[in-house]
């Protein structure tokens, strides 16, 4: 892996990256949508604006196309299957499918999504994208360019990340998904039940409460990767109750970067914090990353307050939270969160 200027950096670096046709689910795209009433319940047209430019969607779409991270999760948990989806090499199955994923197009008993080609940090597959006849092209999260979006807007209506690439919150992606297709008011009730699961797991390990933590990730030589606070794991752990430990901010040097910033090996040891929270694809690469011993000095390794997520399912899952892999995900991530934080006390 490389440093993460795109999420799949995370993929192929750390992480993270279809086309089909039917949605079908038992209940098509529009059935709920056409009960709704106004206020984005269902009315069409809808325009949606993004720091690309804005998508105006004349009719409830029934051909969805996803790209980016994750869309395809807030789509599915709406009952729609999409048409067409990225691949996922790292931390999908040997389709590029999410466990979660499938788990929920099964359930829904829909055509398996077209499988989009390329990976998260590469430009969009257009001709596959074309033969997909997509009716909307949701992207809210992803690394998306200008001239990426021009050219997407020519195929179908695009929504694009309302602010910066590879920056949008889970919530968000809930929101912005669930208008585009007409399911307002299904999508609060998703984000609700989704941000009530998190408190109530936040309220049950009060250990977490005011707990500090430093998020990095050891995907370039001799140097971490350190993400951001408007990063979405980063946020996931605010919203457990942790705090970004003061450090992060004091060894970043131009906070107005991405959603990453780098610090290196010997600086290691500049680094304050409760707990120390990185993500690795194996246990090699974890094995390998504290067999440094610039590694193996710092504090928070030394005295257990080192909480590594391993596997690239479980790194995707907690690295791009959503309305899926949250449930997924952290009955497993909180209770390692919650050792390291005992051994900080």
């Amino acid at each position: 892996m490389t440093a993460l200027s795109r999420p799949v950096q995370i993929t192929a670096a750390a992480l993270v990256g279809a086309a089909l046709l039917t949605a079908c689910s038992g209940t098509g795209p529009g059935d709920d949508a056409q009960a709704g009433g106004d206020g984005g319940d269902g009315t069409f047209p809808v325009t949606i604006d993004s720091a690309l430019g804005e998508a105006v969607i004349a009719e409830e779409p029934e051909r969805v196309v996803t790209w980016g991270w994750s869309a395809q999760d807030v789509v599915l948990a709406l009952d729609v299957v999409p048409v067409a989806m990225p691949r996922n090499d790292y931390g999908g199955d040997e389709n590029g499918v999410f466990e979660w994923d499938a788990d929920k197009i099964e359930e829904l008993g829909g055509e398996q999504p077209t499988i989009l080609s390329g990976a998260h940090a590469d430009a969009p597959p257009l001709e596959e994208i074309v033969e997909a006849r997509p009716d909307v092209i949701l992207a809210p999260n992803s690394g998306l360019t200008q001239e990426d979006f021009d050219r997407l807007q020519e195929i179908a209506p695009t929504v694009a990340y309302p602010d910066q690439p590879w920056a949008t919150t889970w919530q968000e992606q809930v929101d912005i998904v669930g208008r585009a297709l007409g399911r307002e008011d299904e999508a609060a009730a998703l984000l609700e039940d989704t941000q009530a699961q998190v408190e109530a797991l936040a309220g049950e390990n009060p250990e977490l409460e005011g707990t500090t933590f430093f998020y990095a990730a050891a995907n370039e030589a001799d140097v971490l990767n350190v993400y951001r606070e408007y990063d979405p794991r980063v946020e996931m752990l605010v919203d457990l109750g942790m705090e970004p430990g003061a450090s992060v901010s004091e060894l970043d040097s131009d906070p107005d970067d991405s959603f990453f910033f780098q610090v290196s090996y010997e600086n290691l040891q500049e680094i304050e914090t409760d707990v120390l929270v990185m993500y690795f694809a194996d246990e090699a690469s974890l094995e390998e990353f504290t067999s440094d011993p610039l590694v193996a000095a710092m504090p928070a390794v030394q005295e257990g307050r080192f909480a590594p997520i391993v596997g690239e399912d479980f790194v995707m899952a907690s690295s791009a939270p959503t309305v899926l892999s949250i449930p997924w995900m952290l009955d497993r991530y909180v209770p390692e969160l919650v050792a390291a934080a005992e051994n900080a006390e």
